[in-house]
């Protein structure tokens, strides 16, 4: 029998117990700085990337995979499910549905469901967590659709940058504001809204306050913790990552705690030091 397969893109962030858990494809973003190309697949050094980021004057760029990127996921597999990045921020939700309907026109019998994550990062992992465990309980796919989708509308997503040199280069922050925030060490606390866009949440002075709110934004946020998993992920940030661990776990009774490490397209827009959690 042909497995259900998940499928996301690369801004799905894994570590390697996820990879063993998940029966899961990734579809690389491109991430440009000028003309030079960076796919965001294993191959990917993503310190070099970073460096490379630090240096350019610009702001770096990512492309979306094709749709052809997605059909070629979806050959050989039976049913599919795809999780991608929030389509409020990236065309990879459109490519995905575009080659849904080009797959379709030629294996008529072919299931496919895309699901928009109104996120990224570890918000990705933890949707795809869930389909997997779906998946392993034999759910059908029409009641995997209803169940996934009730559980992206409940799904949290905060994130702290590691500086602010990404939005001051793409303009979202005036370079002198930027330089002031950056400068007094202000760690800006973003989350992504019902939609998926970004929004701030609190500008916070200093990392241990910043760790601090996180922790505690999520006891009004959450009235089923010992029913959801968690994940954290990180930039080159593991230490800061582990604490943030530790601090939930001491305080709350999620089901389970996991941290990642950030690929290519997550990094290059929280930068090093940057963190984000889901649940």
């Amino acid at each position: 029998m042909i497995p259900i397969r998940i499928v996301a893109d690369s801004s799905c962030d894994l570590n390697e117990d996820l990879k063993e858990r998940l029966d899961i494809n990734l579809v690389p973003l491109i991430i440009s700085l000028g003309d030079t190309h960076y796919k965001d697949d294993e191959s990917l050094d993503v310190s070099k990337l970073l460096d490379d980021i630090a240096s350019y004057a610009d702001a770096a760029k990512s492309a979306c995979p094709s749709p052809q990127d997605f059909i070629e996921a979806f050959k050989d597999q039976g049913s599919v499910f795809v999780v991608t990045v929030t389509a409020a921020l990236s065309g990879t939700y459109n490519s995905a549905i575009l080659a849904k309907d080009l797959f379709i026109e030629e294996q008529s019998d072919k299931f496919i469901h895309v699901f928009n994550s109104k996120g990224s990062s570890v918000k990705q992992t933890l949707i795809a967590v869930k389909i997997q465990e779906l998946i392993d309980q034999k759910v059908s796919e029409s009641e995997i659709v209803e169940k996934i989708n009730a559980y992206i509308e409940k799904q949290k997503y905060y994130f702290q940058l590691g500086n602010l040199d990404t939005m001051i280069k793409n303009g979202r922050i005036p370079k002198f504001k930027g330089i002031i925030a950056n400068a007094l060490n202000i760690k800006p606390i973003l989350y992504a809204n019902d939609q998926g866009e970004v929004e701030l949440y609190a500008n916070v002075r200093s990392e241990k306050k910043s760790i601090r709110m996180l922790v505690d934004l999520i006891e009004d946020q959450c009235d089923d913790i010992s029913e959801r998993i968690l994940g954290i992920s990180h930039c080159e940030a593991l230490e800061k990552a582990e604490l943030l661990k530790k601090e939930i776990e001491a305080r709350y009774n999620f089901k389970e705690v996991f941290i990642v490490p950030m690929r290519g397209l997550s990094s290059t827009y929280t930068n090093r030091g940057g963190i984000t959690l889901s649940f």
